[in-house]
């Protein structure tokens, strides 16, 4: 390998940039500060040091009917970063999660003598099981984030290996609820609420209103609840515009310290499903999970969808631990029934906290440092290579 490594790296979703700027971590811990990186990140991998060559937030969005006006200007980023590839000829191409742009970008780069290394395994025990295939036949490695999935791989002949969750790194189940009362003023006995939108535009736009008529419905039930809203850089001034006339108090919240120390402040969160859903478990703090997608993006990819949950809770235990309000299901009044019974039945409460305990064992915590780890398995898939 090089003495200065040059690593081009694709995040394309805010979950992605804190994979990346983990790795980014690791991989100069793991190469005496040597590592260098260039590619398409978030944030956090800008303030590591990544080089940009645009940001991730031109990538973030979602569905097919929501990313079709999107596609020429996705189109030109996508031959600028294979370009670009060819170009730095990198130590190793690696993409992390984002799939439908990643997967594009690396076909087109098989055979460059590049290695290729994907970050996050695509829910193919979820939908479009023969995904492992087909990315067998372009992709030279897999880093899996939970401990089931590498043979369904591995099994298609592609080199996978669960390196952990890069959540059970985070400060997620350490948070100190009293300080971020005292910060905001909130007083010990005053509900708090957490409601996190998501971290797409799209997500944000089609939740936020629905959300608005949910903790009104709340409000009325607890004449004292407020509500905390984290979020993340690229829906922050959108979503400020739109929550100024809500009939409930919110406070913004920025940044992942005081996100972790507002879960622990809270009695209970209503969130877009995602990643977010796995830092809840983290926390230990009792959520509801909610989504809404264009109708027709749902028809279409229900005819490949065969998993029964989308928390990853509820997929681990194989049963529902997090309530899950769908589509259809995902309306103000069945929110607010969801949420109040967290809110205000203790019992209720406490046995979705006992489903949670488990998470953190299960994607890594105590076996080993995920981020390390996945970067233990760039440089040996990398050094694995240049000995063929």
């Amino acid at each position: 390998m090089a003495e200065t490594p040059l690593f081009f790296l694709i995040a394309g979703e805010a979950s992605g940039d804190l994979l990346g700027v983990r790795l980014m971590q690791a991989l100069k811990k793991k190469t005496g500060g040597q590592a260098r990186f260039v590619g398409v990140g978030g944030p956090r991998m800008r303030a590591e040091g990544i080089e940009l060559l645009f940001p991730q937030e031109e990538l973030a969005h979602f569905g097919l009917f929501e990313l079709l006006r999107h596609v020429p200007h996705i189109l030109r980023r996508m031959k600028q970063t294979i370009a670009e590839v060819k170009r730095r000829r990198p130590t190793a191409l690696i993409t992390i999660d984002a799939p439908d742009f990643c997967f594009r970008v690396a076909k087109r780069l098989k055979g460059e003598g590049i290695p290729l290394i994907h970050y996050v395994a695509p829910t193919v025990w979820v939908w479009r099981a023969g995904r492992a295939r087909k990315i067998a036949q372009f992709l030279d490695y897999l880093l899996a984030l939970l401990p089931f999935e590498p043979p369904y791989f591995t099994r298609e002949g592609l080199g996978c290996s669960f390196v952990g969750h890069p959540i059970v790194e985070t400060l997620a189940a350490q948070g100190d609820g009293t300080r971020f009362r005292a910060k905001y003023g909130i007083a010990p006995d005053v509900p708090v609420l957490t409601v996190l939108p998501g971290s797409r535009m799209s997500e944000v736009s089609r939740l936020l209103p629905i959300f608005r008529r949910t903790v009104a419905l709340l409000r009325a039930q607890n004449p004292k609840l407020q509500i905390l809203m984290p979020l993340t850089a690229n829906v922050l001034n959108y979503a400020k515009a739109q929550i100024k006339n809500w009939p409930v108090p919110v406070t913004i919240i920025e940044g992942d310290a005081d996100k972790y120390d507002a879960f622990v402040a809270s009695k209970a969160a209503l969130a877009c499903s995602g990643t977010v859903g796995v830092e809840l478990a983290m926390a230990r703090l009792p959520s509801v999970t909610a989504y809404k997608v264009n109708f027709m993006t749902i028809m279409l990819y229900g005819l490949f969808v065969r998993g029964t949950f989308v928390n990853l809770v509820n997929i681990m235990h194989k049963r529902v631990i997090v309530p899950e309000l769908l589509q259809f299901d995902c309306t103000p009044g069945k929110l607010a029934a969801a949420t109040h019974a967290l809110l205000n039945d203790e019992a209720v409460r406490q046995k979705q906290i006992e489903g949670l305990a488990q998470v953190a064992s299960w994607l890594g915590q105590g076996q080993f440092v995920p981020s390390e780890k996945a970067a233990e398995t760039v440089l040996e898939v990398i050094k694995t290579r240049q000995v063929k």
